[in-house]
């Protein structure tokens, strides 16, 4: 069976398109619909094309093969959208610049596809600006990649201008035509040179892999096309290399090529529901990779079907469907069945998640990643806040990399996401709602004392009837930091009543709420030494407010101090960045504990540091300036330590 006649066996398939910001990943996918029979720049699903901030979604059908793309974000702040459209997709395109300068750009992309452990195809873009040679730009790449990257094609020069390509398995050639398919053309023989330069380094790549083409270069026998399409397919197919591809979306250059490419190598749907162990079964079972409130259409639930097929009307998941929606050309169009393959939005699902499984187990899906940047919101009427109360439950349902935390010592609501941008894109949709007041969120900072203090106080009230009266004398003293509070009796002689002991005590621990610096106290040890009573006018409430007199008392002599918390921060950044990326931390008042290489990220390094929680709110913003977009960094609590703030 032909490449072509395996290729028409294939039922609906999905390719998620991604890459790093200013890519050219979008222009692509408008790019692929055009060549597939629906030119116009798009909107995907009803919503405006925010900068990358959403992801599209356009079907189209390539050479009678139903096809699937998924657009995702470029921003790094928007990762988590990518993994989730990877995590549902047969095959990955990375889109990539043709600058070796921002080949690191392509690492968090090509990492994510290494670990979701699906196949992928490299689409260099931009070609009719690249000046570097394309060996020294898979070099660049290939840095970042642990699968072996194969350049496929070479770009034909014809002087400074790149014409076409010339494809180093069929040794074709092949010439560009502005926003149409690109023409076959004879032979260049200017690049005979350059083009068994190129193939025989394929071939020797691809070698190893294949007994019958090793054996052909050993025996200095050129391969034909079949001999290095097969061990190429195998091992694109098993993770362990991916293919390079050469065009300018802008241009509609090298895209059909890619199209081919995809109809080739892409593999099924059963055989991802395989790779995924998702076993055969006629029972429809699908996957929720995005949550959109969708306006007057509701909540919809965009899956992907692995199996069996689907009615509007029908039950999945213990659910009934209310709607399907499909998307060609990428706008949003009823349907009324899906089938195995498919990707398609459910209406009505109120209890289906992102990340769930519908109809059967749950399958593996991508966690969200830690936050890195927080704003606390608010709305600036108090009226809206049962309003933004319930718009804040859709955003999170919407995107999962958002979390919203009530912050029970402050008293605010904090908004956690991946960066500004992020942020910004969740603000916008929040404020179509109420009108929203942001501010960097308060530390919760603590205080303490630093020397021991002996303090009285007496209450003695006479209102007519019962007064009054409570003698309380405490010993207060600074503890070892983080053992915190304690209250010890020491009273003898009953000079205080045990019953009204417990009160003292509660009072005490009350009162270290808030210390003299407007903070909760910690670490402290409150002793009750001695004091005094009356028969008739003492009482828990008396005992209480005379601990208390002593309590503000004491804590203002006892030398306070105020008590930062100290993150213990994780730094990831490519190894050429980290000094950068330790001056970074040591301006913010960072201790450095030291820096290591990441085992599983070559030439990344991960430097660890302590540093005060009041210097982290806008780290993330600084450090992926210092880092071409690429530094990340997760933190957790540490300690507490006297404060040197400047």
């Amino acid at each position: 069976m032909s490449q072509g006649e395996k290729a028409a066996t294939h039922g609906p398939r999905c390719a998620a398109l991604i890459g790093p910001y200013a890519s050219g990943k979008s222009a692509l996918f408008d790019a692929m619909l055009a060549a597939a029979g629906h030119p116009g720049r798009r909107s995907g699903n009803g919503r405006t094309h925010q900068g990358g901030t959403e992801m599209r979604i356009g079907q189209a059908s390539f050479l009678g093969e139903s096809w699937t793309l998924l657009d995702c974000p470029g921003s790094i702040e928007f990762a988590h959208a990518a993994a989730c459209a990877l995590a549902v997709a047969d095959i990955a395109v990375v889109v990539v610049e043709p600058d070796p300068a921002r080949a690191a750009m392509a690492a968090p992309c090509l990492r994510l596809v290494e670990e979701l452990d699906i196949p992928a195809v490299l689409f260099v873009n931009k070609l009719d600006t690249l000046t570097a040679a394309p060996r020294d730009l898979v070099a660049a790449l290939q840095d970042h990649s642990r699968r072996r990257l194969l350049l496929r094609q070479v770009p034909w020069r014809e002087g400074e201008r790149i014409v076409g390509y010339v494809d180093l398995i069929s040794e074709r050639a092949w010439r560009f035509r502005e926003g149409a398919a690109s023409e076959p053309a004879p032979f260049p023989e200017a690049m005979r040179g350059v083009e068994a330069e190129a193939r025989a380094a394929l071939a020797e790549a691809l070698a190893d892999a294949d007994d019958s083409l090793l054996e052909a270069i050993v025996e200095d026998r050129a391969p034909d096309a079949a001999a290095l399409y097969r061990p190429l397919h195998a091992e694109e197919a098993a993770g362990h290399a991916i293919g390079v591809l050469l065009g300018a979306a802008e241009h509609a250059s090298g895209v059909r090529r890619l199209w081919k490419a995809l109809r080739h190598d892409a593999p099924d749907v059963a055989e991802t529901a395989a790779r995924h162990g998702i076993p055969d079964g006629a029972e429809p079972l699908a996957q929720v990779f995005r949550t959109v409130q969708a306006g007057h259409a509701g909540r919809l639930s965009h899956v992907r079907l692995w199996r069996g097929s689907v009615k509007d009307g029908a039950g999945l998941g213990g659910q009934r469907i209310g709607g399907i929606w499909r998307f060609p050309g990428g706008e949003p169009a009823k349907a009324t069945e899906a089938m195995a393959g498919d990707v398609v939005a459910l209406g009505r699902l109120e209890s289906a998640a992102t990340g769930d499984t519908l109809g059967g187990p749950r399958l593996p899906f991508p966690a969200p990643p830690a936050p890195t940047y927080a704003l606390a919101i608010e709305p600036e009427d108090r009226k809206d806040e049962v309003k933004l109360a319930g718009a804040l439950a859709k955003l999170v349902e919407e995107d999962p990399s958002l979390v919203v935390e009530q912050a029970a010592e402050t008293g605010e609501t904090i908004l956690h996401g991946q960066g500004e941008q992020h942020l910004r894109a969740a603000l916008e949709r929040l404020s179509a709602g109420a009108k929203i007041a942001t501010h960097r969120p308060r530390v919760p900072y603590r205080e303490t004392i630093r020397r021991q203090v002996r303090q009285h106080a007496r209450l003695k009230r006479q209102t007519g009837g019962h007064g009054q009266f409570a003698d309380v004398t405490l010993e207060v003293a600074p503890r070892p930091r983080g053992a915190g509070f304690a209250f010890v009796d020491k009273v003898v002689g009953g000079a205080i009543p045990r019953k009204f002991i417990p009160a003292c005590g509660e009072a005490a621990e009350e009162a270290a709420r808030k210390g003299p610096l407007g903070n909760p106290v910690v670490d402290i040890e409150v002793t009750l030494v001695d004091g005094g009573f009356h028969s008739v006018d003492s009482s828990d409430m008396a005992f209480a407010t005379a601990t208390r007199m002593a309590m503000q008392d004491a804590l203002a002599k006892a030398d306070p101090v105020l008590l930062e918390p100290v993150e213990h921060v994780a730094v990831v950044v490519p190894a050429s960045f980290t000094p950068s990326a330790q001056r970074l931390l040591t301006g913010r008042r960072g201790q450095i504990l030291g820096y290591a290489e990441c085992p599983d990220r070559p030439g990344w390094d991960e430097v660890e540091a302590m540093v005060p929680a009041a210097e982290l709110h806008d780290l993330i913003l600084e450090l992926r300036g210092q880092t071409l977009g690429l530094g990340t960094f997760r933190h957790r609590f540490d300690h507490l330590a006297e404060s040197r703030a400047r």
